[in-house]
């Protein structure tokens, strides 16, 4: 299983993952929480040697706790970002005022088009959370300084696995 925004693949005529080791392959989507903006894909191979990432519960994460926000922003390649938690409990409109996000994990680090979708770990490299929004006031596509995770108790119901 493999977790991600639905605004990524929302409208997808074919969904294509490649993994770190260079993998190409077709996936489908097997879940969706749009109240989230979460979705489930499942890949057709995976590579053989694939970990699986480890999930922490969110219910001790804290303002001030670093965080990684992992992502391929701007099509550029993989990237880690590091930062802090800067509050909980959030709330995100999006600009187009389209959708109300809720619960959300307010984090610093820098975040662009291209990381949605992808892990907030922590320093331990636990996945937190799914990388889903920035706040962005003005029209340029840039970070700012302030992103928005969804836990990943929402993303792990998303994908039929119980909380903590």
């Amino acid at each position: 299983m493999i977790l991600t925004n639905l605004h990524v693949v929302y409208g997808a005529q074919r969904i294509q993952v490649t993994f770190m080791d260079g993998l190409e392959a077709e996936a489908a989507i097997t879940g969706v929480q749009a109240e989230n903006d979460l979705a489930v894909l499942q890949a057709q191979k995976i590579p053989d040697d694939l970990s699986a990432a480890t999930l922490r519960s969110t219910a001790d994460l804290a303002s001030g706790d670093q965080v990684l926000a992992v992502g391929f922003p701007f099509g550029i390649g993989p990237s880690a970002s590091a930062g802090i938690v800067s509050g909980l409990k959030r709330e995100f409109k999006s600009p187009e005022g389209g959708r109300q996000l809720t619960n959300l994990i307010q984090f610093d680090a820098a975040a662009n088009p291209g990381n949605s979708g992808g892990p907030l770990v922590t320093m331990d490299g636990e996945v937190v959370g799914i990388v889903t929004a920035i706040l962005n006031p003005t029209k340029a596509s840039t970070f700012l300084g302030i992103g928005f995770a969804v836990p990943i108790e929402n993303a792990a119901s998303a994908a039929g696995m119980p909380p903590f």
